[in-house]
């Protein structure tokens, strides 16, 4: 870590030196948060997302994920969190106007499933691009279950302040056109947050138990757990079983070697696994019997299908594939992915999280590094699973470098070099609440019980509830506190213009004239 951070602390006096230690600050955070929609009995609703919150195909910040039922909500970017956080409060508060006698689950991992098949499939209506969408979904659903593909979480977008990047190139005294100065950079960050993203794991992780019923499709996967109570799994001193090798990992993806070490490797490298044909899927067919069961057999149907704790995003036109947007315009921002669902906050996420993310991101951007090998994506892995799967557990060791150094240590260590960049973030506010949210994690780093996978064991404990109870009673707590805590009139009227304003979009984009799907698909993936 000495090296990584004897480049953090030269960037940064050469930034304070210049006078432009200030564009560190003001980057723009997006928040993307789902959360299944419940009925009061626990089970996932088989109802369709509510028409009063308009299209999921064409709304920029209300849609659905895999579900039917899985509520997206997302918010634009803005420079200051408290803007991105209060837009996500307002967004919930318009949703739980609609929701009648539903309500959002307040954890990652799903509860009330009966079955794989009570997890409707969302749909975007009969455009080409909607069916695309829905068809992607089908695929999902016949490679992986659609169990996995129900579990929320929250990805945390955030961009580097524009004004920081000539800067910064002119400083490094790069040859680099900046476009690709900026796209090193990002992937830069990308590869120290792979090294060091166990941590947002073991502080933030809130998934150490898992109901049974989630297991209904793959009962082998039961033995691995020990049995926190009839209807629960769970392990001692998990910390994120959503980000384990059960969750949101896909182990048919393991062997991909998806190159982060330039913008040229990473677009090529997920160009070739969506080209590549795999027989596995390709049994399951494409077209059969006049419906579409997968977009493809390859090993992945499109970029969104490759699952990461981080990835390079660029803003995609419409139809437009990710990987040529990024090959096109760059790197536009980062999504990070690996944030479970905060249970004991209504919007799932707070202030202080946010902040320590932001600062997180921005010291993997100013340290050095290195290129990955792929011995080291392997270690990588290794440590997330080891904390997704003990991440409390006393005296757990991760590997770094040639050698294993205790979790404690190497988190202090993260903790203290990333104390600089909170304290130029604070600039000049008294309240410095960059470097007091480093403090609060600092004490989770110190005492594992009181991170919020140690703090639901504990109550699920003394109360002697099964996850699902638990979570039921969280979500219908949240659910009150919306009830209390209304949406003003003017940011209503707003949300119910944006809501009818999408359904009219996706009725002009259904009454166009529509090439065949199976020729849509063609030419969609024939773009280069």
């Amino acid at each position: 870590m000495t090296n990584l951070n004897n480049a953090l602390s030269t960037r940064l006096n050469q930034l304070n030196a210049s006078g432009h230690r200030q564009l560190l600050c003001g980057g723009l955070k997006g928040i993307e948060k789902e959360s299944l929609r419940i009925a009061k009995d626990g089970f996932i609703a088989q109802t369709p997302h509510p028409k009063a919150l308009g299209s999921a195909l064409t709304h920029p910040y209300i849609t659905t994920d895999y579900s039917e039922a899985l509520i997206e909500l997302i918010t634009p970017p803005f420079a200051d969190i408290k803007d991105s956080l209060d837009y996500l409060h307002r967004t919930h508060q318009f949703v739980y106007e609609y929701l009648d006698n539903e309500m959002l689950l307040s954890v990652s991992m799903p509860c009330g499933i009966n079955g794989d098949q009570s997890i409707p499939i969302a749909e975007y209506g009969s455009s080409n691009i909607g069916r695309m969408k829905h068809v992607y979904r089908h695929g999902l659903w016949h490679r992986y279950g659609r169990t996995m593909q129900s579990i929320a979480g929250i990805h945390f977008n955030y961009s580097v302040p524009e004004a920081l990047w000539p800067v910064l190139h002119q400083q490094e005294n790069s040859r680099l056109s900046l476009e690709r100065f900026t796209a090193n950079a990002y992937f830069g960050l990308i590869r120290n947050f792979q090294r060091m993203g166990w941590l947002i794991l073991y502080l933030f992780g809130a998934s150490p138990a898992i109901c049974k019923s989630f297991f209904g499709s793959r009962p082998a996967l039961m033995a691995q757990f020990e049995q926190f109570d009839n209807g629960t799994l769970y392990h001692p001193y998990a910390t994120s079983l959503r980000m384990s090798d059960i969750g949101y990992k896909s182990v048919n993806q393991a062997n991909l070697k998806i190159d982060y070490n330039s913008i040229d490797g990473y677009v090529s490298s997920l160009s070739a696994a969506i080209n590549t044909p795999y027989p596995e899927y390709e049994k399951i067919g494409t077209l059969v019997d006049g419906e579409y069961r997968q977009l493809n057999g390859n090993i992945l149907q499109i970029e969104n299908e490759f699952y990461s704790t981080i990835r390079p995003k660029q803003i995609i036109e419409s139809g437009e594939k990710p990987t040529l947007a990024l090959k096109r315009r760059g790197v536009r921002y980062v999504e990070m992915r690996s944030l479970d669902l905060d249970v004991f906050n209504p919007i799932g996420i707070d202030e202080d999280k946010a902040r320590f993310i932001e600062a997180l991101l921005l010291t993997c951007l100013l340290q050095e590094s290195p290129e990955t090998l792929d011995q080291e994506h392997q270690v990588n892995n290794a440590n997330q699973l080891a904390v997704a799967h003990y991440g409390r557990k006393p005296g757990l060791e991760l590997e770094l470098g040639q050698q294993k150094i205790p979790l404690q240590e190497w988190a202090t260590e993260i903790l203290e070099s990333m104390q600089p960049v909170c304290t130029v973030l604070d600039q000049d506010d008294a309240d410095k609440p960059y470097s007091s949210a480093l403090a609060k994690q600092q004490q989770l780093v110190e005492n594992p019980d009181l991170t919020a996978s140690a703090r639901m064991l504990e109550q699920m404990t003394q109360l002697q509830q099964p996850f699902a109870r638990f979570a039921l009673n969280t979500s219908a707590e949240h659910a009150q506190y919306f009830k209390r805590n209304k949406l003003d009139k003017n940011n209503s009227r707003q949300f119910n213009e944006m809501a009818a304003e999408s359904l009219v979009k996706q009725q002009e984009i259904e009454s166009k004239d529509q090439i065949p799907f199976d020729e849509f698909l063609k030419q969609y993936f024939l773009q280069a």
